[in-house]
């Protein structure tokens, strides 16, 4: 009897939060169990079949149930059912849980950290595909794990895992655990830096004796983790930088930021171990052509390159490649993070020039304060028309990058990341960019 029939099945499963996760885990655990179903949000019942499960709020603490999944997105100290939660949180479990009791024998690479997860995530997977690997992307990068189909023996999963998944798993295990960084993200629900990387480090102080952990050991935050922790994994040190032999053949312009040449250490790192080609490797790392909003180039020449990074919620997130880029014209704005800090010493922005848009402006100027010039608009709308009609006017022959980066999360003016993404090209093919290229030409 595997996990899943003996802790999973016959139960009384609440399930909080009818996203993605939370509709693939009511479709996976609905046959053998008796499911019901609570969301804050209660127009996301729309059919019927899902309305007949919902609870309300008196009904659930009545009742008596065996677990608790709880979606993602579900913060327990800012909920519908945070004193309820907080009284059970030995029941909580997550999807994660669910998909191990069930596939533990299957090979399970998991990568979590601050920056990078996504694109290392996707392009490990596609490189496991080039080598005919029955390799399955799941997790927070948007499919969630329990919608995989038709599973064999010679499955494996690359799973993108969040904080908040880890941070309330029970059961879940995996045999690459990656971490590949740490800055000071989502303090507002974990309560201090300590707590959020002791969820991220949970993957290996759940890990055993034949498993295998990839991390930088100088991080910081993880020194100090590892120095408290029993750990029972083989620990691989990966320093942030690829072979300079290797680092010749690849000519794909999304790999020059510091932050994405580190992901390719991590890449290679775990190819070793997994016996794959770097012939192979290289040619999947020159087709990648990267993921929407991640530092994805929308246009390039010889003049001038526009880069969505729409992804980019925190400072941390930015600086690699703000690094990387010679004269920049940086789009930055939005609600700025708890605890999260602009780190470039004023010497290393002499390059940079700052539009920020949004009403949350006060906060980007004590960061920038001294460092460098940075200039305030109403709204993204009014900041792209500033830089283009400055590109416009521009008389050097200095290669310009506009870069959108806005180093702070997205909910004063868009839904999401991918809202505020599609927003900022649809503002450049209103600008028509085209015709602003080629008048610098």
């Amino acid at each position: 009897m595997n996990l899943y029939k003996k802790i999973f099945h016959k139960k009384k499963i609440l399930i909080y939060g009818m996203g993605k996760t939370g509709f693939s885990s009511y479709k996976y655990l609905r046959k053998n169990n008796q499911i019901f179903l609570y969301d804050d949000n209660k127009n996301i019942f729309n059919k019927k079949i899902l309305k007949k499960l919902l609870l309300n709020k008196n009904k659930i603490h009545q009742s008596k149930f065996d677990f608790i999944l709880i979606s993602p997105g579900i913060n327990i100290n800012n909920c519908d059912l945070k004193n309820y939660l907080k009284k059970n949180l030995k029941k909580i479990i997550t999807d994660l849980d669910i998909f191990y009791s069930n596939h533990s024998k299957n090979m399970i690479i998991t990568i979590t950290g601050t920056n990078g997860k996504s694109t290392t995530a996707k392009l490990l997977n596609l490189i496991l595909k080039d080598h005919k690997k029955d390799s399955r992307l799941c997790g927070n990068i948007g499919n969630p794990i329990l919608s995989q189909k038709k599973i064999s023996k010679k499955t494996l999963f690359v799973v993108e895992a969040s904080s908040y998944q880890i941070a309330y798993s029970k059961l879940f295990k995996t045999n690459y655990a990656v971490i590949l960084n740490i800055s000071p993200d989502h303090l507002e629900r974990h309560g201090s830096i300590e707590n959020y990387v002791s969820a991220k480090f949970k993957l290996i102080t759940n890990q055993s004796k034949k498993d295998f952990a990839y991390l930088n050991t100088e991080d910081k935050f993880l020194k100090k983790r590892i120095k408290k922790s029993k750990i029972f994994s083989k620990i691989i040190n990966v320093k942030p930088k690829v072979n300079d032999n290797i680092k010749k053949k690849i000519v794909n312009p999304y790999f020059s930021s510091q932050g994405n040449r580190e992901n390719l250490s991590f890449i290679f790192s775990i190819s070793r171990k997994l016996n794959l080609q770097n012939k192979k490797i290289v040619n999947t790392i020159n087709k990648f052509r990267g993921l929407k909003y991640r530092q994805q180039i929308v246009y390039n020449s010889s003049k001038i390159t526009f880069i969505n990074d729409s992804k980019a919620t925190t400072f941390a997130s930015t600086i690699n490649i703000l690094k990387s880029l010679k004269k920049v014209f940086w789009l930055v704005g939005g609600i700025g993070k708890l605890g999260d800090k602009f780190t470039l010493k004023k010497r290393e922005c002499n390059n940079i020039r700052a539009y920020v848009f949004g009403k949350n402006k006060n906060f980007f100027i004590k960061q920038f304060k001294n460092k460098l010039p940075y200039y305030c608009f109403k709204d993204l709308k009014s900041a792209v028309k500033q830089v283009l009609k400055e590109i416009n006017n521009s008389r050097d022959n200095l290669h310009k990058t506009v870069l959108f980066s806005p180093s702070a999360a997205s909910f004063d003016s868009f839904k999401n990341f991918e809202e505020r993404g599609e927003y900022f090209n649809f503002l450049l093919k209103k600008y028509k960019v085209k015709e602003t290229i080629n008048a610098i030409r």
